[in-house]
């Protein structure tokens, strides 16, 4: 246990590094540790840590493979360099914390408060966001490929690199959003909204012109991603 409230990197508290920490351990570091404490190279691999207040806390290279968050406090943390498949944040108070650079496939966020959450560069593969309150949650250059994603609101963002393949889109709002790369590749669309989205670099790969007609209404689509649409058709463009 270290103290770096003068180093910048490490935040503003005290500093643990190189622990395995199981729920006991955790509520003692917490309580010796103050405000804002980082966790550096810590492990809490499958550890039921639910129901804790980690306000501001920062992790950076950490695992938490299969560990339980729910209806924890994580508001304001920030996580870099993370390890976490399969953990649950199910519930869990995640309002202005930023993921960056993490690997959380397959967690499960149902439930949870993602107001104002940023994930940057996450491995997100197969993470389920059902009934989550998340006004002002943002994903850039990340991977949600068969995510489930029912519900969330892309509205006029612009979505950085993000591959959607596969994932399920149904009841999102992606109105007057602008794609920068990216992929919609054989996502599933049940009242899912693009009126006035910007399509126009997105892999669309997967979708049929029936996908468009009945969903894509209003979009913006380049002169390829038309010609291919019309081709899987049997139509062929001169």
């Amino acid at each position: 246990m270290r103290n770096h409230a003068n180093d910048p990197a490490a935040g503003n508290g005290v500093v643990f590094s190189d622990t395995h920490f199981d729920r006991d351990d955790l509520a003692r570091a917490l309580r010796e540790s103050g405000d804002e404490p980082t966790f550096e190279r810590c492990q809490f691999d499958g550890e039921d840590l639910s129901n804790i207040d980690f306000h501001a806390a920062r992790f950076a290279q950490c695992t938490i493979g299969q560990t339980r968050f729910e209806h924890s406090d994580l508001s304001r943390t920030r996580w870099i360099g993370c390890r976490g498949a399969a953990a649950s944040f199910r519930y869990a108070n995640a309002g202005d914390a930023r993921f960056i650079r993490s690997d959380l496939n397959n967690t499960d966020w149902t439930g949870a408060k993602l107001a104002s959450t940023v994930f940057t560069e996450v491995k997100l593969t197969g993470a389920r966001f059902i009934d989550t309150r998340a006004l002002g949650l943002s994903f850039h250059d990340s991977l949600l490929v068969g995510a489930t994603l029912r519900g969330l609101s892309f509205r006029k963002q612009t979505l950085e690199q993000l591959n959607f393949s596969d994932a399920d889109l149904a009841d999102c709002d992606f109105r007057d959003a602008v794609f920068e790369g990216g992929s919609l590749g054989n996502v599933r669309l049940l009242n899912t909204r693009f009126d006035g989205a910007d399509l126009r670099s997105v892999d669309l790969s997967g979708l049929r012109l029936s996908d468009v007609l009945q969903h894509l209404k209003g979009t913006i689509l380049s002169v390829d991603q038309a010609v291919m649409l019309i081709g899987d058709c049997g139509v062929r463009v001169m």
